[in-house]
């Protein structure tokens, strides 16, 4: 049985983008193989970011915000599925949704959430959700996620029946894809920018901060300095070659520059 998770970024409960969420995941359910659960975000005590930057450098257990982080991100890692619904106000996501991503700022730096399956649910009035869904999409890569390409409806509230009706046929497809992502192996080998990124940012870390960052002291606890990827994975030949490049050129970019 797969648990999936989708954390709602309206505080309009009986809205579209709770409409959109709960459909999602009734077609998810209707396989028999997942169970889903609603959280709505507005329901949470999040708090706004002040970018005092406790979390990169002291640990996030250092925040002073507090509040229910920590519990939504319990929930992520207990979920095999995550899904991430907002609507689109003012071409965005909505505040209480930012307020979330907002928080989990830190994970960005030590991404987390690897073999766990991520997607998102725009929904608009008019315009603008495809950027939004690709703001999210980019969001859920960046924590760890495996992202299916998420998708956006349009319709106001209240939907009229038409809009409901292609609704449902746009997340009945969203859902299925969903679906066969969830039961592919999570840990797979990385692409050539999934492994740009890591071995970009492990240099960074190695080079520019110390022991007292906990940027720092996360990679090299997890013998991410020396490892391959964030997971052992096997690498071939090109992308061995491709890795040890990354490092080189991360290393020029970011080792400081001896005065002559």
């Amino acid at each position: 049985m797969k648990s999936v998770t989708a954390f709602v970024g309206s505080a309009h409960k009986g809205g579209a983008t709770h409409t959109a969420a709960r459909l999602f995941l009734d077609n998810l359910e209707s396989f028999s193989d997942v169970r889903g659960d609603i959280v709505p975000l507005s329901e949470c005590n999040l708090g706004v970011c002040r970018g005092c930057k406790a979390c990169f450098t002291l640990g996030e257990e250092r925040c002073p915000l507090g509040g229910d982080r920590d519990m939504l991100i319990g929930k992520m890692m207990a979920s095999d599925g995550v899904v991430f619904a907002s609507p689109n106000y003012s071409f965005q996501v909505s505040a209480i949704m930012k307020m979330f991503l907002d928080r989990l700022g830190f994970v960005y730096h030590r991404p987390q959430f690897f073999g766990r399956t991520f997607t998102s649910i725009v929904v608009q009035g008019i315009h603008g959700g495809g950027k939004v869904v690709k703001y999210l999409d980019f969001a859920g890569w960046g924590l760890g996620f495996n992202v299916v390409k998420g998708s956006c409806s349009t319709g106001f509230d209240p939907m009229s029946p038409a809009e409901r009706r292609k609704m449902e046929k746009t997340l009945a497809s969203h859902s299925r894809r969903f679906h066969a992502r969830l039961l592919q192996p999570g840990l797979q080998t990385p692409s050539l920018v999934e492994l740009m990124a890591f071995r970009m940012a492990r240099t960074s870390m190695k080079v520019l901060l110390g022991d007292d960052s906990r940027d720092h002291t996360y990679y090299r606890d997890r013998g991410w300095f020396e490892s391959d990827y964030y997971y052992p994975t096997r690498l071939g030949p090109l992308k061995r070659a491709a890795g040890a490049a990354f490092d080189w050129v991360a290393d020029r970019q970011f080792r400081p520059k001896v005065e002559s």
